[in-house]
């Protein structure tokens, strides 16, 4: 990978946060605006004890932070993310964790690995390294986006490599990643892609639409046959139609299907998010991020997949093209434009951020919100949501800055 930054070579590596032992001294989160499954609780407290939210049983050996005037929300949960930090998830080992601790420093939490498309082979030996990281925990799963995708709307996929969506080759996969697979993206109007819903479905994995030129019908089939997902709502897909509303209006108005968004202010116009958010309701929205090397460091030349990009003002392309090739985005960033730019309720953000995504990958019983039992992940925002503090597991990732 070029990388002018040099950033890939410097970055430390992100370890795994062990929870610390039973009976560490308890810390008690205390004045800030606190979001809750329930609404926002002013003035609130949230309790730490070890790697876990504690009820808020007043205790003498508690510690204290006074962290009035700011946001406590849960930390963020990114289902649908490429690298960052100068590093790709398609990389060895060093280059997922440099990745991983790059969106970690900005609000992520809990982060799946999404690969781009590239040959089976590669892809198969990918998705078991990536299982070891997930059997780690240092990743929470992996998301196949490619190669089972349309030709015609193929984005910043190499184009030489798609196939049709072959559901053998689809168990391949799913078996490479040793139970870890989380999603996979296909083109469901494909040879074999209803099939291989149906097969996703059975595992236990989300059968996701996106990159694909299917009509209305095709969708409403896809959706019928086991697909809960739509891959970056609005991008990669035929736009609505005023007699061919395509697969976007079968999407939106589905209760079963969640739509993933990238509020970047680059994929998507501000009025197609607010139409998405009011036909879906906060309820079926996932911000993502679709983020590739460059998140977390800036301009240049970057490598996605077999293709190469480049980074201009924020903004990927392919040097061959023009297509937009992922983000830069970090989903601290996404947070705060949600809120101060589209005028989204605190709420609905955090909804979008964090519960749904968890809920999506089934891990909402351990997070997705700051409730008692559940992993001390969480994210401290200022009165202008800028990011001041993190907490994964009860360890700071990022230390509060006050001040």
């Amino acid at each position: 990978m070029a990388n002018p930054t040099g950033a890939r070579g410097t970055a430390r590596p992100a370890t795994t946060h062990p929870r610390p032992a039973t009976g560490a001294t308890r810390r008690v989160l205390a004045g800030a605006r606190v979001v809750l499954p329930t609404g926002i609780v002013a003035d609130g407290r949230v309790t730490v004890d070890g790697g876990r939210i504690a009820p808020d049983i007043p205790r003498d050996d508690a510690e204290v932070i006074d962290v009035s005037g700011h946001w406590l929300v849960p930390g963020f949960v990114d289902i649908h993310n490429h690298g960052g930090g100068g590093a790709s998830f398609s990389g060895p080992v060093e280059d997922v964790l440099t990745a991983v601790r790059t969106h970690r420093l900005h609000g992520t939490t809990t982060l799946v690995a999404s690969t781009v498309t590239d040959d089976m082979d590669f892809l198969t030996r990918q998705a078991g390294l990536l299982s070891e990281l997930a059997e780690q925990g240092d990743i929470a799963g992996i998301h196949f986006e490619g190669p089972f995708i349309s030709p015609c709307r193929k984005g910043a996929h190499a184009e030489r490599l798609l196939r049709d969506p072959d559901p053998a080759e689809v168990r391949k996969l799913i078996e490479a990643a040793r139970g870890r697979a989380k999603m996979v993206t296909l083109a469901t109007e494909l040879p074999g892609g209803l099939d291989s819903v149906r097969l996703l479905a059975e595992h236990g994995v989300i059968a996701a639409i996106g990159h694909t030129d299917a009509t209305y019908e095709q969708t409403v089939e896809a959706i019928d046959a086991g697909a809960t997902v739509a891959t970056h709502l609005f991008n990669a897909m035929p736009q609505i139609g005023h007699r061919a509303p395509g697969p976007i209006a079968a999407l939106l108005e589905d209760e079963r299907v969640t739509v993933e968004l990238i509020n970047d202010g680059t994929h998507l116009h501000p009025a197609s998010l607010q139409l998405a958010f009011h036909h879906a309701g906060a309820g079926r929205v996932a911000f993502i991020t679709d983020a590739m090397d460059a998140a977390g460091v800036g301009d240049g030349r970057y490598q996605l997949g077999p293709l190469e990009v480049e980074v201009s003002e924020g903004v990927a392309r392919l040097v061959e093209g023009g297509s937009i090739a992922g983000s830069t985005l970090t989903l601290d960033r996404a947070f705060q434009r949600a809120v101060t730019i589209d005028g989204l309720a605190v709420e609905d953000v955090v909804t979008a951020l964090s519960a749904n995504p968890a809920r999506l990958l089934g891990m909402y019983d351990t997070v997705g919100s700051l409730e008692p039992g559940k992993d001390a992940d969480l994210v401290l925002l200022d009165a202008d949501f800028g990011l001041r503090g993190v907490m994964r597991r009860g360890e700071w990732v990022v230390e509060p800055q006050l001040a």
